[in-house]
């Protein structure tokens, strides 16, 4: 009956080697997560910017589009705008809209005339502070009404009533002076919109009165 005693020694022992084993756990340290992102990271690196402005489905102005004359009450001047859109006056600006296309006029009285210099320092205070503003180019031109500054950049349009997205818009900025008054002539579209001809006709429409 001796072995008894032994074979209850052995049990014992084999019981705590099991325990010692099993008594470690996984580690559960935090630190980057696979591929060396953060752990808890949302945002894939380089992902697209969910708020920039999209490139949206030009609506080019149609070709039969007619054009009228338009002239601000008391104003020196008249200025042909597209007939049918839609108009809304802001803080002296006339806007005229169709989809994405615009068509923006308004005038100083008593003003130096416009130069490239003028543009780029205070011409598109309005504008350069939007975070998708991006100038293209500022230069002397000449139109049928006269000589004037053009500047061309692109921007996002407001949100739209619906997503809340905004569209890249291509915009044309004309600045003309005449005996003291100038006039900003804003022309915008979606990115990609082809608007030469009908921006050339709005543009060239200025007349002095």
């Amino acid at each position: 009956m001796r072995p008894a005693p032994l074979l209850a020694a052995g049990v014992a022992a084999l019981t705590i080697t099991l325990a010692a084993c099993g008594g470690s756990s996984p580690s559960t340290a935090s630190g980057p997560a696979p591929g060396g992102s953060p752990a808890g990271s949302t945002t894939p690196s380089g992902a697209a910017d969910p708020n920039a402005p999209e490139v949206v489905a030009p609506g080019d102005i149609p070709d039969d589009q007619v054009f009228v004359s338009y002239a601000p009450p008391g104003a020196t001047f008249s200025i042909k705008v597209p007939e049918g859109w839609s108009r809304a006056t802001s803080n002296g600006t006339v806007t005229f809209t169709d989809k994405y296309n615009s068509v923006e006029v308004r005038s100083e009285s008593n003003s130096p005339a416009p130069t490239v210099a003028s543009v780029r320092a205070t011409g598109l205070r309005d504008v350069a502070t939007d975070p998708s503003f991006k100038l293209t180019k500022v230069s002397a031109i000449t139109r049928k009404g006269g000589p004037a500054i053009l500047a061309t950049y692109a921007i996002g349009s407001p949100p739209n009533a619906v997503t809340g997205k905004k569209a890249l818009l291509a915009v044309e900025r004309y600045v003309f002076g005449h005996n003291g008054t100038t006039v900003v002539l804003t022309l915008s579209g979606a990115k990609g919109a082809d608007n030469v001809d009908p921006w050339r006709i709005v543009s060239d429409s200025l007349t002095w009165k």
